[in-house]
């Protein structure tokens, strides 16, 4: 069984104006990822937008001392971005599609997702978003240490950080055992 992770692709992340934003390289992923979303979507396999979620009045955050404000609840910036936001509307109420609330890189970290995996008998992860060598990276790490085969489409990850995004696509190969896609 398998699973895709839509790891952090709202406007933040993403549009011009986003406040940490990966700019013309997470725009360029827009079209990839979401066909590879509607791909899962429509084979019924389970997809989960694991989404960034930040409290503008919690002063305790490790990352407000590393980026500024991004992806703050109520803020539009924590919105999806380009047509995955309509994909989402369109599917959200399906039973194969499901969102988490993240408050640190990875996907795993303080969630209920690698619960949410098992009881589906899931064994195959595919990881689509933003930043590659953050939260992408450190849900990858996570994963494969909770003994998940990894998949990463190398056309749905992107980073503000070229020379990181491509050592990440390495290190998830070389380290991780993932096949990059």
């Amino acid at each position: 069984m398998k699973a895709l992770l839509s790891i952090d692709y709202t406007v933040d992340f993403v549009a011009d104006n986003g406040r940490l934003t990966t700019g013309a390289a997470g725009q360029a992923i827009e079209t990839a990822l979401v066909a590879q979303t509607q791909r899962f979507i429509d084979q019924e396999d389970f997809v989960v937008f694991a989404i960034d979620r930040h409290d503008a009045a919690d002063a305790y955050h490790p990352e407000n001392r590393l980026f500024p404000p991004h992806n703050l609840a109520g803020s539009t910036g924590r919105n999806l971005y380009g047509t995955l936001a309509s994909l989402y509307d369109t599917h959200q109420a399906q039973e194969n599609v499901y969102w988490i609330d993240k408050r640190h890189y990875s996907a795993f970290s303080g969630t209920d997702l690698d619960i949410r995996l098992r009881e589906r008998g899931i064994t195959d992860i595919y990881l689509t978003g933003v930043c590659t060598d953050i939260c992408v990276l450190h849900t990858a790490v996570d994963a494969y240490n909770l003994g998940y085969r990894l998949f990463v489409f190398r056309d749905a990850v992107a980073s503000f950080d070229p020379i990181g995004h491509d050592w990440a696509l390495r290190h998830f190969e070389q380290t991780l055992g993932a096949t990059i896609l």
